[in-house]
């Protein structure tokens, strides 16, 4: 018997997620609503960039970083909060923003077209030179997933 695939998967997500154009988010941003997530991993930040105030909680720490529970819980991440999660295409911040939801984190959306349709639409990019809050460098990475 045949699981579901990836795309089943995503298209159940999207079905219980707020989903975001470009210019949503881009209005939530003016209006200092919403905070984002860039669920990327560090090298295609480094290698493409990242929206501009956007957290960066890569897919595989994302529940662990979020769950106030985890040992690995980041303060920065509170159910009360507003976000925006956006991946590159929108199929991992659709999954992320349902698992966010489940961990009881009720106002959450993803950017629809993720990052790849936030440069598409010709909005700007912030270049990333290191690792982000949490990984300065490329031998932080290792280190810095012990809690």
């Amino acid at each position: 018997m045949a699981g579901k695939s990836i795309e089943d998967l995503v298209n159940e997500a999207k079905a219980t997620i707020e989903e975001l154009s470009v210019e949503e988010v881009k209005k939530e941003i003016a209006e200092g609503r919403s905070t984002l997530i860039d669920v990327r991993d560090f090298r295609e930040r480094l290698l493409q960039g990242s929206i501009s105030g956007a957290i960066s909680a890569p897919r595989g720490m994302l529940e662990w970083w979020v769950d106030s529970s985890s040992p690995y819980h980041k303060e920065e991440f509170s159910p009360d909060h507003r976000y925006v999660i956006y991946c590159s295409l929108g199929w991992r911040s659709a999954l992320a923003a349902k698992t966010m939801k489940e961990l009881g984190y009720e106002n959450i959306a993803h950017l629809e077209s993720g990052f790849t349709g936030w440069v598409d639409a010709g909005e700007s990019v912030e270049e990333i030179t290191s690792g982000g809050k949490w990984f300065n460098t490329k031998q932080d990475i290792s280190v810095s997933l012990d809690p």
